[in-house]
């Protein structure tokens, strides 16, 4: 189980705008702001840090509660500018109920969105 994740990001505040955009079909948002540091969540603690320095690319997969969610994700990111890494669809190869979309942040970091249920 996963407490929380930092992630550190070139540009903190183009980063909280993207990810404000983007997760917000997953029920996240900003829930703390310590400085340059963020703490975004779907629920009343922070599970998602975002703070400023040198970043590597990472894979970051966020539960959503069902497919509507996951193709909200995927049409939010890529309106807030996100680029297509795997549109919305079943993924047979994980499983007969992995319904995910991929997209890559304006840092390069590959965000999924996924449900595990069925339709």
């Amino acid at each position: 189980m996963i407490d929380h994740l930092t992630v550190r990001v070139r540009d903190v505040q183009k980063s909280k705008a993207f990810l404000t955009a983007a997760l917000a079909p997953l029920g996240y948002e900003v829930l703390m702001e310590h400085g340059e540091y963020l703490g975004l969540g779907a629920d009343k603690k922070p599970d998602l840090w975002i703070a400023p320095g040198k970043q590597e690319p990472l894979h970051l997969a966020f539960a959503a509660k069902d497919r509507k969610a996951v193709d909200g994700f995927y049409k939010a990111a890529i309106k807030a500018g996100a680029k297509d890494n795997g549109k919305p669809g079943i993924r047979k190869d994980y499983h007969p109920h992995y319904y995910g979309a991929f997209v890559i942040d304006p840092d390069g970091h590959n965000l999924e969105a996924v449900c595990h249920k069925p339709e």
